[in-house]
Formats: structure tokens, C-alpha cells, sequence
């Protein structure tokens, strides 16, 4: 009588697949992370962008800047930026006219560990390493 042979994979032999998708996982998974976060980072700063050029129009019909609090701020927002970020536009005090946007991450959100971003009216953005 010939010995039957079995069809299919071993115990061992799985738990090593397993082991394998878990350590891709492991790796794949805070990159993703960081890419989304890095997506949300770069809507917020499209958003920052339009609010300066709407304050440029602003200063060239009316020759001052308009504060914004953070309220007004976040109502201009799209709701994809508005869910993770609070903005407000301060107006400099200053003889020269000048503004500073200024977008806060939202407490306990996925951008929380983002830190603040800014732009102020000279074009000079904060932190220098977020903006692309």
C-alpha cells in the first residue's frame, strides 16, 4: 500500500508568512501615517497661501490689512482644513502694515504633533522644514 500524501501548507510554515506580513506592517504603517499627515500639512498651507493673497487684495483696495479671529478664521476654512487646524490673521501694530497667519493644530487630532505654521505679510514661512 502506497503512503498517502498530505495537501497543504505546515503550521511552521505559516507562522513564518505571518511573521513576514507583520514586520512589512510594522514598517508600512507609520510611513503612512507620516504621508497623510504630510497631505493634511500641504492642504492647510494651500489654504495659508489664499488667505495672504486675499489680504494682498485687501491691502491694494483699501491700503490696510483685515484681522481675522479665530472663529471668522476657521469659518473661511474648507472642512477638510477646518477639522484639523484653527487659524487666526493678526494685524501688525506697526507704522508699516503687516499680518501674520497663523494655523494651530486641533488638541488630541491627527496633526496634533504637527506644530504651528505661519506666514506673515514679508512672505517669511514657519517652520521652514513643514513648508514645501
Amino acid at each position: 500500500m502506497k503512503p498517502v500524501r498530505q495537501n497543504g501548507f505546515t503550521l511552521i510554515e505559516l507562522m513564518i508568512v505571518v511573521a513576514i506580513i507583520g514586520i512589512l506592517a510594522s514598517i508600512a504603517y507609520p510611513a503612512y501615517k507620516e504621508y497623510v499627515v504630510r497631505g493634511h500639512r500641504a492642504a492647510a498651507q494651500a489654504q495659508m497661501m489664499e488667505i495672504a493673497n486675499r489680504q494682498q487684495q485687501l491691502f491694494l483696495a483699501n491700503r490696510e490689512f483685515t484681522a481675522m479671529s479665530a472663529t471668522a478664521c476657521k469659518a473661511s476654512l474648507p472642512a477638510e482644513v477646518s477639522g484639523r487646524y484653527g487659524c487666526t490673521v493678526t494685524v501688525g501694530a506697526g507704522t508699516v502694515p503687516s499680518y501674520t497667519i497663523t494655523f494651530t493644530p486641533v488638541a488630541g487630532g491627527p496633526q496634533a504633533g504637527d506644530g504651528e505654521l505661519t506666514l506673515n505679510s514679508d512672505g517669511v514661512k514657519a517652520p521652514a522644514d513643514k513648508w514645501q
